[in-house]
């Protein structure tokens, strides 16, 4: 029997634990956000301590990103530490000076071998530039052990060379071209949610359109029950039809039902989201985070990307009209 020299075994043993710890670094799911725009932030919690399970996953929300909110996760409690901010920044309301700076959840626990997602909603704001990076220190507990996921690189050095890496964001700038508004797409469970959009409203509008295409790909049928954004106070279903030469609509009772195998487009002059009570109106060229929810896939952060009024699909030039067509939100 051949015996392994000792500092072999103890090379070979310092390889494994560093292969271990690099699959146990908290990530984003998402690594690239737009200044004066949404982010959906997704933390992935991919390994556990040593084989122990987590039960906690803590975020910071680093100074300029604002008014972020975090998403309920079933089985944990979600609690939040709120602040004032450096300075005010511009949001949807009119100047915010204050909001949530650390995201907690516990209670949980996710098993060494299986992986995990806690979701936040957050803006980023005009204190970034492209180019730039954003980091997101992760705090990762488990019923014995713990990760700090917090170290941030300074200039000019490789992220990579860091134990412990906080999560990075990388800046771009904003693209406003059609095919990049055509390719936004979110998974939630059997739903493929694509291309959540809306029109811009004219100055004092109180109520705004908002459009999504649904694909269930299950074998059960799922059901869209309601939506919101900051900017409005309420939003509901609504179904546009033509009755005896005039343009009526009405909400849609009960929720929108998406059968197993079915696409459900929501399209100006059809099915549409109607937000009203708007306290100010989306722009052109602008990201408003939100939500759509669903009977079975739950509550699913989304992002509308904001048309020119009148526009007839997302990142289109607005609709030549003389007038415009009946129910123009």
């Amino acid at each position: 029997m051949n015996r392994i020299p000792r500092a072999e075994l103890f090379a070979g043993l310092l390889l494994t634990l560093s292969a271990t710890a690099s699959l146990a670094h908290a990530t984003l799911e998402r690594k690239e956000a737009s200044p004066n725009a949404g982010y959906r932030g997704v933390v992935q919690i991919t390994h556990g301590c040593d084989g122990q399970p987590t039960n906690r996953v803590s975020v910071t929300i680093p100074e300029g990103v604002i008014g972020a909110k975090p998403m309920p996760k079933p089985g944990w409690t979600v609690t939040t530490e709120k602040g004032a901010y450096a300075r005010a920044y511009p949001y949807y309301h009119g100047d915010i000076r204050e909001g949530v700076k650390t995201i907690t959840w516990t209670g949980g626990s996710l098993p060494d071998d299986q992986v995990d997602e806690f979701t936040f909603l957050a803006r980023v704001s005009d204190a970034f530039t492209p180019g730039s990076t954003v980091y997101f220190p992760v705090e990762q507990d488990c019923t014995a052990g713990q990760y700090r996921w917090r170290e941030i690189p300074a200039a000019g050095q490789d992220a990579h060379a860091l134990k412990s890496p906080a999560p990075g964001v990388r800046i771009v700038a904003a693209a406003s071209s059609p095919a990049r508004a055509e390719a936004s797409s979110v998974k939630a469970g059997d739903l493929s949610i694509e291309t959540p959009w809306m029109r811009a409203t004219p100055g004092g509008a109180k109520v705004a359109g908002g459009y999504v295409r649904v694909t269930n790909t299950g074998s059960q049928a799922d059901r869209l029950v309601g939506a919101s954004i900051p900017l409005a106070g309420r939003a509901s279903i609504h179904s546009m039809t033509m009755e005896g030469g005039v343009m009526k609509m009405a909400p849609v009772e009960g929720g929108l039902v998406i059968k197993p195998g079915e696409t459900v487009e929501l399209k100006p002059g059809g099915l549409h989201l109607m937000f009203e009570d708007l306290a100010s109106g989306p722009k052109a060229g602008e990201t408003v985070p939100g939500t759509l929810r669903f009977e079975r896939a739950g509550t699913v952060p989304v992002s509308f990307s904001v048309a020119p009024i009148g526009a007839m699909k997302p990142g289109a030039p607005a609709a030549a009209a003389t007038a415009p067509g009946p129910h123009e939100h």
